[in-house]
């Protein structure tokens, strides 16, 4: 008899490790953290957007495993710019329904889009939407300039029942943003009725800027992806076929998305089949722990889109992580990485041949920028650091002055749980730097990625590794996201560089690739001679899969999707 959904959830615990061979119509992933939330307006962490790109649907996405070539999702068809780029009309796909029931219709996306405008604030992703529509990464509570009049001039649906976008100037990245997971299509009357925003002018204030974190939309979903939700908790999240899904009926019926937080408990449940994909730690992890195991399939040499960096904050706005608070060998002043002669110093003693050999199974490579090297703009030539313990002892001379050297420190860096590279990282360069001076110590500690995403963004960390995944397909989503002070990292390392701001801003407004790539060159050059950050070497990409898993090949795989986990759409799955 063929396992109900009922069945499946008896079988694989919704309160724990799977306790049971997966099913062939289930699929389990265990990642060491779980979703902060299912609103696609808020979201913009890795766990929560696996989950919302196969909830929510947004109006076209990525062709296979191109990063260039699209194809459209709720969209009938692929949007041609006019007016100058400008202007962007949408005709909108027929007979879809919401997982209420509910038919959709322009008017959900108009609601989705003006709704995202509104509410956009610093938790969430849409600020590069705003940016693009309004000319402001603001909200109207930030920036007085954001009017009723700017964001429904922005996006409104026409007589024809056409969604119509006018940008204030063009944005060749535009398209590219519109990708992202978090501008899936929000079903506008359930919304009204779980207390959201009502979509009119007489209140769109109240709703400026926004938490949506304790909004009804955080913890229950009505989209058109292949998939509804049934249930979340707090480590736990259960989703089954939505069966009037207009792109019809997906082999995979359940999904189960469970936190588990240890490592080798993930492991163990991959290798008995209790788990169908994992969130399987470092290189090292997969070669020493799964390849070659029976029913474990490696892919290798994936495509990635993604960054990895140590960020050293250069104005710590937390009292208690910086010890004394003062350079006297018992903590750090808030201000300690704002000398270049600390950053270059820190830059020095990490051990990149190590790293790269030791936790990337010397697969990696040294980037001279923290943009991916398959992106244009990415910076060939500029200079790198390199492992040099007396260099990063000259530099450690000169900081403050000399007080650094005379006095040490006490460093309280964190990684967040289950980054097991980020981990190595921290650890590699606590043993580099505390072996120049017996008076140099960093302290190592690990938090939960729910308090680390709420201190990074408060400017209370001091030093973290921490990575980034391409929200689009397009260099400024790290360049402004990395060297801008107007990026979303900036209150994480508050590093700031007039000449930067200004080229990135050039690099924006240019369609020309080589006077980008010219003005990305400098923004590179620069940041080698300032070293905001201590840039790692990159991996390319493994994905361990159980034998049983069809869909996700070397060919179709694309990181911009399921955020590199199977490069695919769970839809796109099935289990033999």
């Amino acid at each position: 008899m063929k396992k109900t959904l009922s069945t499946a959830v008896v079988s694989i615990s919704l309160l724990g490790a799977a306790s049971a061979a997966a099913p062939k119509d289930t699929l389990v992933i265990q990642q060491a953290a779980t979703v902060t939330t299912l609103d696609p307006g808020l979201a913009y962490d890795t766990f929560s957007l696996q989950m919302i790109e196969n909830i929510y649907e947004t109006l076209w996405t990525h062709k296979g495993g191109s990063l260039t070539q699209m194809t459209p999702l709720l969209a009938s068809k692929l949007p041609i710019y006019t007016n100058g780029g400008r202007t962007l009309v949408v005709d909108l796909r027929r007979g879809v329904k919401f997982h209420s029931g509910n038919p959709m219709t322009c008017a959900d996306a108009e609601y989705t889009y003006r709704r995202n405008l509104v509410t956009n604030n610093a938790d969430s992703a849409n600020w590069f939407i705003a940016e693009s529509l309004l000319g402001t990464q603001a909200n109207a509570r930030d920036d007085k300039s954001v009017t009723w009049a700017r964001i429904a001039g922005a996006v409104k649906c026409n007589a024809a029942g056409q969604l119509v976008f006018t940008l204030p100037k063009p944005d060749p990245a535009f398209m590219a943003k519109m990708t992202f997971g978090g501008q899936g299509v929000i079903d506008r009357a359930w919304a009204i009725r779980q207390g959201e925003w009502d979509g009119t002018e007489k209140t769109w204030k109240d709703w400026a800027g926004k938490d949506l974190s304790g909004g009804k939309l955080a913890s229950s979903a009505s989209g058109t992806g292949a998939y509804r939700l049934v249930k979340r908790d707090a480590d736990n999240v259960l989703l089954t076929a939505h069966t009037a899904y207009w792109g019809g009926a997906p082999a995979i019926k359940n999904v189960i998305m469970q936190k588990i937080g240890e490592l080798a408990a993930r492991q163990q449940a991959f290798l008995k089949g209790d788990a169908d994909l994992i969130e399987a730690g470092t290189r090292s992890n997969v070669d020493a722990q799964l390849r070659g195991k029976p029913g474990v399939v490696i892919l290798d040499n994936l495509p990635i889109t993604g960054v990895q960096g140590l960020f050293m904050n250069n104005n710590v706005k937390s009292a208690s992580a910086l010890g004394s608070g003062k350079l006297d060998g018992k903590g750090i002043p808030a201000n300690f990485f704002s000398d270049v002669n600390v950053r270059k110093a820190m830059a020095y003693a990490f051990d990149y041949d190590r790293f790269n050999r030791d936790v990337l199974r010397s697969k990696g490579t040294v980037r001279t920028m923290l943009l991916p090297d398959s992106f244009p703009g990415y910076s060939a030539g500029t200079r790198t650091y390199t492992y040099d313990p007396v260099k990063a002892t000259e530099y450690f001379k000169k900081a403050w002055d000399g007080q650094v050297w005379q006095n040490g420190f006490v460093i309280n860096a964190n990684y967040r749980t289950g980054h097991v590279l980020g981990q190595v990282a921290l650890e590699l360069l606590k043993q580099n730097v505390e072996a120049l001076n017996p008076r140099f110590r960093i302290n190592i500690n690990v938090e939960p990625w729910s308090e680390q995403s709420a201190k990074f963004q408060k400017s209370e960390e001091v030093m973290i590794p921490m990575g980034w995944g391409a929200d689009y397909a397009d260099p400024d989503n790290f360049m402004t996201t990395f060297y801008s002070s107007k990026g979303f990292f900036y209150p994480t390392n508050n590093w700031k560089d007039a000449g930067a701001d200004r080229w990135i801003e050039q690099a924006k407004q240019t369609t020309d690739p080589a006077r980008r790539g010219k003005l990305y060159k400098q923004v590179a050059d620069l940041a080698y001679e300032q070293s905001p950050y201590i840039v790692l070497p990159a991996d390319t990409g493994v994905r361990a899969l159980r034998s049983n898993l069809k869909g996700v090949t070397s060919a179709t795989f694309n990181p911009m999707r399921s955020f590199g986990f199977t490069g695919t759409f769970i839809r796109e799955l099935s289990k033999k």
